[in-house]
């Protein structure tokens, strides 16, 4: 190795005076920096408890694009006078201590390096790393108590020096990823939440049990029930004088009517009289949500789309019933991606068996597997999930629109998926039409569905698409972020009826990122395939304008201590930097050696 390198790894030099920081003084890119170039400053001092970071990669992500389009009105940043107190965008690092404050000197050394977890919060308050606080596009970033000592502990992850600066920083959208495949959810009412029993068909009701529904942890705070008589009512009540929660019987209160009294076996009457799900949430103060919905019977879909909008973050909605539904039902889906709902059921009759997780988001081991939208960045990086690791599905349908995406799909993960033993298959749904792509689905499957969907774009029509594909006990995982408020119609039948899942999840938490590390240093994944680009800090605006155009089929990775280095793409590194394309694996991805001899060459401290 190199003196320089050495050198820079330990971080053995005199720091620059300067630090080249692209700042966000409002909306638009043309408000990045300062006349399309980063802002030359003073080199930041810190107090004595904060630490300086030096930034040596630093991903590209279309969160950053939307921070950069919005500005002010960006719901992270929401009312900030960025001209006055601009922000800098960047939360895909990778940092090297270079300077401790005095009162953490017993806490962090000078060379140590890092990988953040950008979902800060610090007294209950999101303090994001890259919106609310100054983030990575930039040399150099000051990391402080909010960082160090926040809620959920030390939000800086500890790497090894012989990990790679990229596949570090692209740790971060991994951990994302990663995160999708570990969701789960409740197997009992909430503890201390609010909980809302609805007999949609009353006779149906009475052959119903609860099981045991209550969490170890507590009992609900509040139980409301609407309609209900029989055995199950009477076990709520047994389990109120149990456990000490408040059970309001709505009917009795607000003389309101049974589902049943108004219509028929199809539930037809939620919705009606005294379960209006609005004017109940308002009658019983109920503003943050009910945490639990449990409807026994099959109800009016108008009772669902009305009630669901009633669920709080985190909630459930339990269906126990032997019919179907008579037409889909419209749900928010942007709320199942960024605030966790869910939809359960079951038709045994009992309701604990509902809320029992049938199998977790993780793809099926040895299943079949369809990612939508599998060309661009984060949906290669589901792909290459899907064929890492010593499980995982047996058949892998990757579909997108532009074939030169799914090339890429096949360059970077065929070999892989061949190792393993698992058929990886690409498609264009814009070649073929739909009876021909139903006949392919049934000939690569067997049955005509997957065990496995996940929705990587953000169209309603998609996810409706995606949803009738899974097939009993699957999941239908929608990780592409659809905004709150975006509706698609879904059968909930399937739910209750068949046992299919619908979840999604937004960013990730500590525990996920650490997981992605280990799993990145045991070689199970390997961020740097994700690289399809890369560039020094000059480029970075270039970057931000390529990835809002979907111009790389991949990440774009910054080095902001390489001032001048272009924009280049991965296939055209040996026109540029012939000694580092020859670093590159044969299929032309970026590696640790690549990245090296990038660094060895290019640096000047």
């Amino acid at each position: 190795m190199s003196d320089v390198l050495e050198r820079y790894k330990k971080a053995d030099y005199p720091l620059p005076p300067h630090n080249l920081s692209w700042r966000l003084y409002g909306a638009g890119l043309e408000n990045l920096g300062r006349n399309g170039k980063p802002v030359r400053l003073e080199m930041p001092d810190i107090g004595p408890g904060e630490l300086l970071a030096r930034v040596d990669a630093v991903g590209l992500c279309f969160s950053d694009v939307k921070l950069i389009s919005q500005g002010p009105k960006h719901p992270r940043v929401s009312g900030r006078d960025l001209l006055n107190d601009p922000t800098v965008p960047g939360h895909e690092a990778s940092l090297t201590i270079v300077k401790v404050g005095e009162d953490l000197r017993d806490r962090f050394h000078v060379g140590e390096r890092y990988l953040i977890q950008a979902d800060v919060f610090y007294k209950g308050v999101s303090m994001a790393f890259g919106y609310v606080q100054r983030g990575a596009l930039q040399q150099f970033t000051i990391i402080g108590r909010e960082i160090i000592d926040g809620d959920e502990g030390c939000y800086l992850l500890p790497v090894r020096g012989s990990d790679g600066y990229a596949e570090v920083a692209l740790s971060e959208p991994w951990a994302c990823v990663v995160a999708a495949y570990r969701i789960t959810h409740r197997e009992a009412l909430k503890p201390r939440g609010t909980a809302w029993f609805v007999a949609a068909d009353p006779g149906y009701a009475q052959k119903c049990s609860l099981g045991n529904v209550f969490s170890d942890e507590g009992a609900p705070r509040r139980v409301l029930l609407s309609g209900l008589s029989g055995a199950l009512y009477d076990q709520l009540v047994a389990e109120s004088a149990k456990r000490g929660f408040e059970l309001i019987d709505v009917d009795a209160v607000g003389g309101g009517r049974s589902a049943g009294d108004t219509g028929g076996a199809a539930g037809a009457g939620c919705g009606a009289g005294g379960l209006e799900p609005d004017r109940l949430a308002g009658e019983y103060g109920v503003t943050q949500g009910f945490d639990d919905i449990v409807v026994l019977g099959v109800p009016a879909p108008e009772f669902v789309e009305q009630a669901s909008k009633h669920l709080a973050n985190g909630g459930i909605f339990a269906i126990i019933a032997t019919s179907p539904m008579a037409r889909r039902v419209q749900i928010d889906v942007g709320r199942v991606h960024y605030d966790g709902l869910h939809f359960v059921g079951t038709p045994s009759g009992s309701v604990a068996d509902a809320y029992k997780m049938q199998r977790s988001s993780q793809l099926k081991d040895g299943g079949s597997a369809w990612i939508i939208g599998a060309g661009g960045p984060m949906g290669q990086m589901h792909a290459q999930v899907s064929v890492s690791g010593t499980s995982g599905p047996a058949l892998v349908l990757a579909t997108d629109i532009d074939d030169e995406r799914l090339s890429e799909v096949e360059a970077r993960f065929g070999e892989m998926a061949s190792a393993k033993g698992t058929r990886m298959v690409t498609l264009n749904p814009k070649k073929v039409d739909s009876t021909e792509f139903d006949n392919t689905v049934a000939e690569l499957t067997g049955s005509g569905k997957f065990d496995d969907v996940v929705v990587m774009v953000p169209v309603p029509a998609l996810i409706e698409q995606g949803a009738d594909f899974v097939a009993g006990g699957g999941v239908l995982n929608i990780f592409a972020g659809v905004p709150r408020g975006t509706m698609a119609g879904l059968d909930i039948s399937a739910v209750y009826l068949n046992g299919t899942r619908w979840v999604g999840s937004s960013g990730s938490r500590i525990s996920d990122l650490q997981y992605t590390l280990e799993q990145t240093q045991k070689g199970e994944l390997s961020p740097n395939h994700s690289v399809a680009a890369i560039g020094g800090v000059n480029a970075a605006a270039e970057g931000i304008r390529a990835v809002k155009e979907g111009l790389f089929p991949g990440k774009i990775v910054i080095f902001p201590q390489l001032v001048d280095l272009p924009l280049i793409p991965l296939p055209r590194m040996a026109e540029y930097l012939p000694n580092v394309a020859e670093k590159l694996t044969p299929a032309g991805m970026w590696t640790k050696e690549a990245e090296d001899e990038l660094l060895r060459s290019h640096l000047k401290l």
